[in-house]
């Protein structure tokens, strides 16, 4: 379960199933309600998502990276911003990953990046109301370099929000043993696809303004924008190899970001 209690199951409909390696990972879901009208909207989106990829397939265009990094601190900054083709409560669902499957590209015969668990934890009071759901969570991430080859564990607490599609997360304490710093955050805010041709000059606002102004036909994707910190750890803090450290996590991140647009791909029904 992710934002939509019992959601998943019918997202996955017309989804590549998940290998065998991937079913056997225990699932730590988490539990938000919402109304039936938002499930409703929700599963229209789909529908329309699924009816136009039919007629034509969206493409989402690549995932654009800055970075800059501080020379006097080590620290670098990473923005990224990428688009999935996904109403947003779905996208987030797929981001955060609620029933913790496995599905990015293999290299050498391992994932990318492998889910391992997902623990929700417990609040201490139990009269707390928010929308903020504390997570630690658990990758492996593969790693390939000349003719060598092995996995790097990550390990992190994540702080959700559903309410306003926003994650905030942090290395644990030795979570990842390359970097001192590690941390990031990313939103999700929707895209009106068809605003220009639907809503003739009008510019949405809002979801609720662009469903009037296209007739509910109008496809709403998904922006990601994310803010990401990060600085090797001794020894990897050295010039030329902190160089290599820095361009591997980059790529990497969008490598994920890649394989983030092939599942939303796989949701729409290639």
């Amino acid at each position: 379960m992710g934002i939509f209690p019992g959601f998943g199951a019918w997202i996955s409909e017309n989804t590549q199933h998940p290998t065998k390696s991937e079913k056997n990972v225990k699932s730590k879901p988490m539990t938000q309600a919402k109304t039936h009208e938002e499930r409703d909207e929700t599963k229209e989106q789909l529908k329309l998502w699924r009816d136009a990829n039919k007629k034509e397939q969206y493409h989402e265009p690549p995932p654009t990276v800055k970075v800059r990094t501080h020379h006097s601190s080590g620290l670098s900054d990473m923005k990224m911003e990428f688009t999935l083709g996904l109403p947003p409560q779905v996208a987030y669902d797929v981001l955060t990953n609620p029933d913790n499957i496995t599905y990015s590209r293999e290299i050498k015969g391992r994932p990318l990046l492998k889910a391992v668990s997902r623990k929700v934890i417990p609040e201490k009071d139990e009269d707390y109301q928010g929308s903020m759901v504390d997570v630690e969570v658990e990758k492996e991430l593969s790693w390939n370099f000349l003719f060598l080859s092995g996995t790097i564990p990550i390990r992190l607490n994540v702080l959700e929000d559903p309410k306003t599609l926003y994650v905030h997360y942090l290395k644990q304490q030795n979570g990842i043993r390359l970097m001192e710093n590690f941390e990031g955050r990313f939103t999700v805010e929707p895209v009106y696809v068809d605003a220009e041709r639907l809503c003739k000059h009008r510019k949405p606002k809002s979801q609720e303004e662009y469903r009037k102004c296209s007739g509910g036909k109008g496809l709403i994707a998904s922006k990601i924008k994310v803010n990401q910190t990060f600085r090797p750890a001794s020894p990897w803090d050295l010039p030329l190899v902190s160089s290599y450290v820095r361009r591997f996590t980059v790529e990497t991140t969008k490598k994920v970001a890649e394989d983030f647009q092939m599942r939303a791909g796989d949701i729409r029904g290639f």
